[in-house]
């Protein structure tokens, strides 16, 4: 049990504890925190209280964003939340460490981390299987290598946004009455998806394998990787997504640390045809991730992450497969998370099967596509130790005009 007050009933309770970076009016130097109940633990007033500032611990601790305590890697990561957890269960450090509590409604937040490279996977059997019937009806719904390997895509680092920045409807090349144009898309749509964080770099040439998941990711954000559908489906041949795509991906204020999603491990889906040896895994497991998706406040669907039949560790291994080298601040995205029923789909082309049965809203409109005013909300929860809940934060964003031109 924690001392700060609500922190129990929270799910920012003592068994979440997620890294963020805020500030505040009275200091509006970004800062790191941990998020407990209905406050953030300021880092950088902790580490001055004690005596180990210069320690590589505690300087990565006050800087303004996670990628260099990130790099520290798994040894340092689970003696630092120890710390913390002890900071704020301990009844004893309770006079000191109440002045490093900020009230969160006085935090404003940032992105958490300096994203250094930006993987999209495609890992969701139900996904992939929709948008095969849409597209190709009568044809083979799965593509012939799809369960071989997690198929993805290299997004854009740079437009990888903070959790509330307003969408500007993209423009680009779509297909406008049996001719090409250039203008707004008008099927703009919405990825429910969870991202993976890396920590620990790996040697360039040197892949790494499923089993060395837990050493190389330092936890788990919401991503919404928005969709320009009508751009993607002119671009998508032959190399896949590109400015369909590239123009947002909103993420989450908040990383859970991968050790606090430990009771939320659970067995992954069966693979058949059997699989690669390098993406073998000793113990197959997924994660008990219960999203919901809201578009203008109604609940839309609930898909879960522990659905996909391509595991994170699965996709870090195919990423460095070849070689690649991954860096503290690399992210990389589950893809869309979708389920077997029409409630558990992730995003609106599959939810509207191509915009031909329209979502009816709370407001009493049908929708297929996002318009301009729109706002979607993505939140999570996953099961936490002894019948707890701990969430996951949340991605949101609203739908403004193009501004092209």
């Amino acid at each position: 049990m924690s001392w700060v007050p609500g922190a129990d009933e929270s799910p920012y309770n003592i068994h979440n504890l997620p890294y963020g970076v805020f500030s505040t009016a009275e200091d509006p130097t970004p800062r790191i925190g941990v998020r407990i109940g209905d406050f953030v633990f300021d880092m950088k007033l902790a580490v001055r209280a004690g005596n180990c500032q210069d320690c590589p611990t505690c300087t990565a601790l006050q800087d303004q964003v996670l990628n260099r305590f990130m790099s520290l890697g798994r040894q340092m990561w689970t003696k630092v939340r120890t710390q913390v957890h002890d900071a704020l269960t301990e009844p004893s450090m309770r006079e000191v460490a109440s002045s490093w509590l900020v009230p969160i409604e006085e935090a404003q937040m940032h992105l958490p981390f300096l994203v250094t490279d930006f993987t999209d996977f495609h890992s969701s059997e139900h996904h992939t299987a929709n948008l095969g019937h849409i597209f190709r009806p009568g044809a083979e719904a799965l593509p012939a290598n799809w369960k071989y390997q997690p198929l993805g895509y290299q997004g854009r680092a740079a437009t990888v946004m903070p959790n509330g920045t307003a969408i500007t409807r993209p423009h680009g090349q779509r297909i406008v009455e049996d001719r090409v144009d250039f203008g707004p898309s008008f099927s703009l749509d919405i990825e429910a998806e969870v991202g993976f964080v890396v920590g620990s770099a790996n040697p360039l040439g040197t892949g790494i394998s499923p089993d060395e998941f837990k050493e190389h990711v330092f936890g788990v954000v919401l991503l919404n990787d928005w969709s320009a559908r009508d751009l993607q489906a002119w671009e998508n041949t032959p190399l896949g997504p590109f400015t369909g795509k590239s123009f947002a991906t909103t993420m989450s204020s908040w990383v859970t640390p991968l050790d606090a999603l430990a009771p939320a491990m659970t067995t992954a889906p069966p693979q058949g045809p059997e699989t690669p040896a390098y993406l073998k895994e000793a113990d197959r497991y997924a994660y008990d991730v219960r999203l919901s998706v809201q578009w203008n406040g109604t609940e839309v669907a609930r898909p879960n992450l522990r659905q996909m039949y391509w595991t994170p560790a699965q996709q870090l291994a195919h990423l460095t497969s070849n070689g690649a080298m991954v860096r503290p601040g690399d992210l990389f995205g589950s893809g869309t998370v979708s389920g077997p029923t029409k409630g558990e789909r992730g995003c609106f082309m599959e939810l509207t099967w191509g915009g031909q049965e329209p979502v009816m809203l709370a407001d009493g409109t049908p929708r297929t596509y996002l318009r301009d005013g729109d706002t979607v909300r993505i939140e999570a929860t996953a099961p936490g130790p002894k019948g707890t809940s701990i969430a996951l934060g949340e991605v949101e964003g609203t739908i403004g005009p193009a501004r092209h031109g």
